[in-house]
């Protein structure tokens, strides 16, 4: 059998970070040391945001955006519908209401329309909080979503958990919403095993968040710190930072390799009725995953068996929100399109030296029994 191909493959090697790691460990400086600093001075460099926040995962990022902008037991906050749970898991719970906006079966990403009809409910409660995500790294669609926001005066949530490295009108994500997330997870273009980071261009959430995230303290009071608030430890360690600002100084050649190989694929896929995500035409993707609606007369189910038979790597695109058992009983209010996104998309290999064709020969197979 030919060696199997994995879905994606971190961009860093341990020949890269060893001599720093050695240095780490013989200065006993394991956490808030020079390699954080660098990080995340790193992100702010690169994203063009004001502030950065390191955190344990893009899960604590959302959680601590959402209290940043005051959110509370029984609000209502908008929420693209497919994503990855922890999106509306973050506003469960604080007990506050997720909203589910379905989502453009093109772009995957929250449709304008539906938030609009969604901006307050039937008693008059309106939404105090919209978190839009950048479905596999795809931010198309993001400033009509903003427009809306302001204009309704909604604080708003960019969940780019997958889109480091992309832009909009050349501007990078991380610096368009009020409050970005990153998570650095082993499936994402960085990964520090796991972590995540806030982006704000906003100085009163970048404050509130400077005591939060250093368990309430704000300077010196005697011969300790002063802390005036309680607070949260979701810091990353010094070897995690350095993982993670290895590769960000490599990022955009990462992303242009990762789009020139989602160019190979269309351009052999597309004659099969494989449909790839789209983005706006001032947008640039990251190509964080590699996504195609698979042609109507196949199953994609069964496709994934298929690949997986044959030692090929893919899976789902990502999930309804709306549908799974725990938001579906609860709230009973399943989205179409992205109800339709879950059963009909796959994601496929997408690296360095993957090899495209023999995935694609084994995708025609398939569509040929």
């Amino acid at each position: 059998m030919n060696d199997p191909i994995k879905l994606i493959k971190p961009y860093i090697s341990f020949d890269e970070v060893t001599e720093d790691i050695k240095e780490i460990f013989n200065s006993g400086q394991l956490t808030k040391g020079q390699h954080v600093d660098k990080f995340v001075a790193g992100l702010k460099d690169y994203s063009k945001a004001e502030h950065a926040f390191l955190t344990t995962s893009a899960t604590t990022a959302l959680t601590m955006s959402l209290k940043a902008i005051g959110i509370k037991e029984g609000d209502r906050v908008a929420v693209s519908d497919f994503s990855w749970p922890a999106t509306c898991n973050v506003v469960e719970d604080l007990g506050a209401t997720p909203i589910f906006i379905d989502v453009d079966r093109h772009t995957y990403n929250m449709c304008p329309k539906d938030l609009e009809s969604k901006l307050e409910d039937y008693e008059g409660n309106k939404l105090t909080g919209v978190i839009v995500v950048d479905a596999l790294g795809n931010p198309s669609g993001i400033m009509q979503l903003k427009e809306i926001c302001i204009a309704h005066g909604i604080p708003l949530i960019q969940d780019s958990a997958c889109a480091i490295g992309s832009s909009v009108d050349n501007i990078k994500v991380g610096a368009i919403a009020d409050l970005t997330c990153y998570s650095f997870h082993p499936r994402k273009l960085i990964t520090t095993g796991e972590g995540g980071a806030i982006l704000t261009n906003n100085a009163e959430y970048a404050k509130w968040l400077t005591v939060k995230l250093a368990a309430g303290a704000s300077g010196i009071k005697g011969k300790g710190m002063d802390f005036v608030d309680y607070g949260y430890n979701y810091r990353l360690s010094e070897i995690q930072a350095l993982m993670g600002w290895i590769q960000l100084l490599k990022l955009d050649n990462i992303t242009a390799e990762r789009n020139a190989i989602a160019r190979e694929y269309n351009a052999l896929l597309e004659p099969l009725g494989f449909l790839q995500q789209k983005t706006d035409d001032n947008v640039y993707h990251n190509i964080q995953s590699l996504i195609f609606t698979v042609p109507s007369s196949i199953s994609r189910d069964a496709l994934i068996d298929y690949l997986g038979a044959h030692n090929i790597e893919s899976t789902l695109g990502t999930y309804c929100l709306s549908g799974t058992t725990y938001y579906l009983e609860k709230y009973n209010d399943p989205q179409k399109n992205s109800l339709w996104l879950e059963s009909n998309t796959i994601t496929l290999p997408c690296y360095k030296g993957v090899d495209v064709n023999r995935v694609v020969d084994v995708i025609r197979s398939f569509c040929a029994l």
